[in-house]
Parts: structure tokens; sequence; C-alpha cells
């Protein structure tokens, strides 16, 4: 096991390393002069000449892989450089962010599972019925709505109307958190409760659990203990995807609310074109999904037993 997670470790370090290379160079290679943008953000005015030792301070006129692996170096040491606009170092910067984005995190996928597994196996157990079609109605309706409008008709009938919630922000305490969960959790929820649905009905399908049934196997038994263990993958691999998409923070959501987190701080450099954040935002991207396929692999690896032994043979 250990030599499986450290060869599967060592596959991702060239991709973090391309991702950082393309990002530096996409973001280097724009036709805006970063000079000219961090003058345009501080309000201030340089002459050419000032320019100039600003460039060259900043090693701005380096060839730009040599300026790539001066920036990888200190990123390596967790310096990621200061912000073209609030002049503070980026790396400081994104940590201050990032527990309001892990806070809505937590939150988001706790009720996603807590409202999809249990509506996932009602519907499956209950095929063709009222039940089942009830919850792929309501299901259906969920994952066609947008985030912004499910966050508007949330803002609309729970603060507006109703006056029970906060309706932006995130210093009011829980309360403040219960609405952009609930427009995260909604959707991500509507989109699983199908696909564990398609996923329960599959296993009973299956010859073990005729088997199971023909020994006389309470039919319980059979859904929680074999049936749900079985369908654990599919539901594992969403709720992966999940975590990584949300942890890089949802742009729409935290930007609708005012939730200081790492989404909104990405939405507001690329606007105000902060390219070092925007690089200290993609970085932080590609390392959470390099972490979470590692994760999601590794539990592979303790669900299937079929993956072990495909990797013990290799």
């Amino acid at each position: 096991m250990k030599i499986y997670i450290g060869k599967r470790f060592l596959q991702l370090i060239p991709i973090l390393l391309g991702i950082t290379l393309l990002s530096f160079l996409l973001t280097n290679m724009g036709t805006a002069d970063v000079i000219d943008v961090m003058e345009s953000n501080t309000g201030g005015v340089m002459s050419e000449t000032e320019k100039e030792q600003l460039r060259a301070e900043l090693g701005l006129d380096k060839p730009m892989i040599q300026q790539y692996i001066i920036w990888l170096g200190k990123v390596l040491r967790g310096d990621m450089g200061e912000s073209f606009v609030s002049g503070k170092p980026v790396f400081a910067t994104f940590l201050s962010k990032l527990p309001a984005t892990i806070y809505l995190t937590v939150t988001s996928i706790l009720l996603t599972v807590l409202i999809s597994v249990p509506l996932g196996i009602l519907s499956a157990v209950r095929q063709n019925r009222t039940t089942d079609y009830l919850i792929r109605f309501f299901s259906f309706i969920g994952n066609s709505l947008p985030n912004f409008f499910v966050s508007l008709l949330l803002i609309y009938f729970f603060s507006l109307k109703l006056n029970l919630l906060p309706v932006m922000g995130n210093s009011t305490g829980w309360k403040s958190v219960i609405l952009p969960t609930l427009t995260l959790a909604l959707a991500m929820a509507s989109k699983y409760t199908r696909q564990v649905r398609a996923t329960v009905l599959e296993e009973l399908d299956k010859d073990y659990v005729q088997g199971a049934r023909a020994r006389g196997v309470k039919e319980k038994q059979i859904l929680y203990f074999s049936v749900l263990k079985s369908s654990m993958l599919t539901i594992a691999t969403l709720l992966a995807l999940s975590i990584g998409s949300l942890l890089g923070g949802t742009a729409i959501v935290e930007s609708i609310f005012m939730w200081d987190g790492v989404g909104k701080m990405a939405v507001d450099a690329i606007n105000m074109r902060d390219y070092p954040v925007i690089q200290a935002y993609v970085i932080w991207m590609a390392v959470i999904y390099v972490c979470v396929n590692l994760a999601t692999d590794i539990l592979y690896h303790y669900l299937d037993p079929r993956i072990r032994l495909e990797q013990e043979s290799a």
C-alpha cells in the first residue's frame, strides 16, 4: 500500500509542475504590462525611469523561463509575492480567506449527503411508485435551476419576506452560512440523488442480491450491508469531485452572498487583474484536485477488493 501511494504521489508531481508553468506563462503573456497594472491599481503616477527600475527589482527584465524558475523557488518557500491591489503578502491573504471556504464546504457536503443518500435509496427501493416519481421530479427541478437563481430565491423568501436570515456576509454567526449552504446543497443533492438511485438499482439487479434473498436474508440487511457498501465507490467519486470544486471556492455563490472566501477573492483578483493572487488561486485549485484524486484512489483501494488484487498482481 505504501509503495502504491508513493508511486501515485510521484506521478502527480509532474502534473503540478506543468500546471504552475502554464499558469505562470499565461498570466505573464497577457497584453497588459504588469507595472502598468500596479500603477493603475495603486492610483499613483510613475515615470518611465521608475518603471524600469521597478521591472529590474521584480526581475521582469529577465527571460521568461528564468522568471518562472525564480518564481517557483519562492512559491516552494511559501512566498507567492505581494498583491498588486493591497500590497499585502499573497500567501497570508489566501490563508485568511481559506477558513471561510472550508467552513462552507463542510456544511454543504454534510447537507448534500444527508439529503441525497437517503432520498436516492428511497427512490430506488420504491421504484416506479408515487414516492419515486416525486423524488425524481423535484431532483430534476433542482438540477435544472442555476445556483445564482436559487440564491436569489432564497434571499427573497428567507431574508426579504420572512426576515429570518441575513442577506449576505459571514459575520453574523451560524445563521450567515445557512443560505449559501442551501444554495450549494440543493443543486448537488438533486444531481446526486439521481446518481445514488441509479447505482442502487443496478446493485439490486445483481445475482448476489437474488442469492441473499433466496437464503432468507432480510431486505434491510441486504440493502444497508451489501448494496450500500457496493454503491460507496460511486458516491465517493461524486463527493470527491464536489469537495475539490467547493474547496476551490464557488465564485458565483460567494460573490452573491459576499462570503469572504477563496472564490470571492479570485473573482475580485480577476476584475482587478491582480496577477499574484490569480496565480495563487490556480496553484490552490491544482493542489486540491490532485490531493482529492489521490485520496479517492486510496479510498478505492480499501472499498473495492478487485482493485487491491489488480494492484498486487501488477
